[in-house]
């Protein structure tokens, strides 16, 4: 299986790709909302991991895209904030899963579990 990570921060890039491939993932990574959108339009990766808080274009707004490119994407949104409103609207534009950072690996072995249950 292939995960998208669309972050900004080299470090959590890492961090996160270093996680999923100790629990047997490929990891794309891409720094902002446009690329994530361009490598999920050419590569069609399994799951994204997406951050709230990037340049360019936000995590709201590439979920979006993603969205119209596969209804049945499955994204996870990681954020360092926990606001109430923007995990609403993250699920309102078809996050299926939410991350608080910092990411750990029974965090996002949860968020992964999270977004194939709710697809059965």
């Amino acid at each position: 299986m292939v995960a998208l990570i669309a972050d900004d921060s080299i470090n959590f890039r890492r961090k996160i790709t270093s996680l999923l491939h100790d629990l047997g993932y490929e990891v794309l990574q891409t720094k902002d909302g446009r690329e994530a959108i361009d490598t999920y339009s050419e590569k069609r990766p399994d799951f994204v991991v997406m951050d709230i808080n990037m340049p360019d274009m936000d995590g709201i707004t590439a979920l979006q895209h993603i969205i119209k490119i596969d209804a049945d994407a499955k994204v996870i949104i990681a954020t360092a904030q926990g606001l109430q409103n923007t995990v609403i609207e993250a699920f309102k534009n078809g996050a299926l899963a939410y991350l608080l950072k910092p990411i750990t690996e029974e965090k996002i072995k949860h968020a992964i579990e999270t977004i194939y249950d709710k697809n059965k």
